[in-house]
């Protein structure tokens, strides 16, 4: 009787396991390179950059575009690579803003729905700098901001030796729940190399990484206020070199110009 019970056991722990497996493929987990299709990239190989798939970001009234600028003294293609600069502004009398920064995105060329993102770029360091890599909806599904979500993949601040990785949504800001689940997190960084900082996005979560290792987790939660999850339309992917905010604080001239250098981005869905 002894050997059947063990043979009865380990066919249930197969089963399970199997079961198991099952689940967490259908939820993303295990996903290898081998299930990743390539279906965007950008190599910043031309001379100039491409606009048919970017467009440099016009000044706003936020925190993080009021030094933004179309102009190309914040915009530099060399070596394959993209130059996002932050400058000091050398013409205040046409302009009166004291700095200037550069960034692009992809809105209405470029958006999609789930799957995986990375960007591998250098971040150079100032007191007031605040590069980002993050995404915004392509449409207006859920109304307003911030209703539709937004996907920090990647902010830096001066010359911290971490990045932040953050979720913002109707949830998250006016409703305030910013721990159920956890909206953010860091992760630390060799801020002197050129890192790859990603997002795989799924239907049921959002995966943060940094050089290929995840380092945050925002999952789908069941029954709470919809606003928690606007993520199931398509966004768009910013870019930016950003100076000086209320997070960020103040610019110091001195430390100027800076920039962030980005290699190449590339997007992938599930094959």
């Amino acid at each position: 009787m002894k050997k059947y019970y063990w043979i009865i056991l380990i066919i249930a722990t197969l089963s399970t396991a199997c079961k198991l497996s099952s689940y967490n493929n259908a939820q993303g987990e295990g996903v290898t390179k081998k299930d990743w299709k390539l279906i965007w990239e950008e190599n910043f190989d031309l001379s100039k950059l491409d606009t048919s798939k970017w467009t440099k970001i016009t000044p706003g009234g936020s925190d993080w575009n009021k030094h933004m600028t179309t102009d190309s003294m914040c915009y530099e293609i060399a070596d394959g690579k993209l130059f996002l600069k932050g400058i000091i502004n050398p013409d205040t009398k046409s302009d009166p803003r004291p700095y200037l920064t550069g960034g692009v995105y992809t809105k209405g060329k470029f958006a999609f729905q789930y799957g995986k993102i990375e960007i591998h770029a250098k971040l150079e360091c100032a007191q007031g700098a605040w590069p980002a890599m993050w995404m915004l909806s392509e449409n207006q599904k859920y109304g307003a901001y911030p209703r539709n979500g937004e996907i920090d993949i990647m902010e830096h601040l001066n010359f911290d030796d971490k990045i932040y990785q953050t979720t913002h949504s109707y949830y998250t800001l006016e409703l305030k729940q910013k721990r159920k689940p956890p909206q953010h997190g860091t992760a630390k960084l060799d801020i002197d190399k050129f890192n790859t900082f990603g997002l795989e996005w799924f239907p049921d979560k959002l995966v943060f990484t940094l050089n290929g290792k995840e380092s945050f987790r925002y999952p789908k939660v069941e029954g709470v206020d919809p606003s928690q999850w606007p993520y199931d339309q398509e966004f768009y992917v910013l870019i930016d070199q950003q100076l000086g905010g209320g997070w960020v604080g103040k610019v110091k001239a001195d430390d100027l110009p800076v920039q962030m250098i980005v290699d190449w981005v590339k997007v992938y869905q599930k094959k």
